[in-house]
């Protein structure tokens, strides 16, 4: 694999961390009649219930000061393996996702919401790659915590 500069990190890492950000924005904006009519499948509110829970328990594990946005990893960070790090490695992707999903399926036009979606969780897989790469280089245990966690989804991905 190829080596990254300093410079080249933060310009590929805020590239995908803005994707992220539009695509989480477009599936809001295709969301938003639906979630002024107050219909709220029982499928998005399990999903959307799911999201902030994860959330919340990651962020219980992770403090804000050791949490960074950007798959670059922060000087002086912590590798954090408790909590829903135990069993997944990207908690808060897993998170975004589900709530993406959620919005998705709200979305006025279904076949865009999926699409964009479907963008989302590729534009996750890739600065999650890049995260973990950047993650062995900074914490010598990082290789042997990916061995025994999944990515996304325990026990499957």
């Amino acid at each position: 694999m190829p080596s990254f500069s300093t410079q080249k990190r933060k310009l590929v890492g805020t590239l995908l961390v803005a994707l992220q950000f539009g695509l989480l924005l477009a599936l809001t904006a295709l969301a938003i009649p639906t979630v002024l009519q107050h219909t709220w499948p029982l499928s998005v509110l399990t999903m959307l219930a799911g999201s902030l829970t994860l959330a919340a328990w990651t962020l219980a594990h992770n403090q804000l000061g050791n949490f960074n946005i950007h798959p670059s990893p922060k000087e002086g960070g912590m590798l954090v393996t408790t909590g829903p790090y135990r069993l997944i490695r990207h908690p808060m992707y897993t998170s975004v996702l589900l709530g993406g999903a959620a919005l998705a399926l709200m979305a006025t036009r279904v076949p865009t919401g999926w699409v964009l979606w479907s963008a989302l969780a590729l534009v996750l897989w890739a600065k999650s790659s890049l995260e973990e790469r950047w993650m062995r280089q900074h914490h010598a245990g990082y290789g042997a915590y990916v061995h025994r966690t999944k990515r996304f989804v325990p026990w499957v991905f």
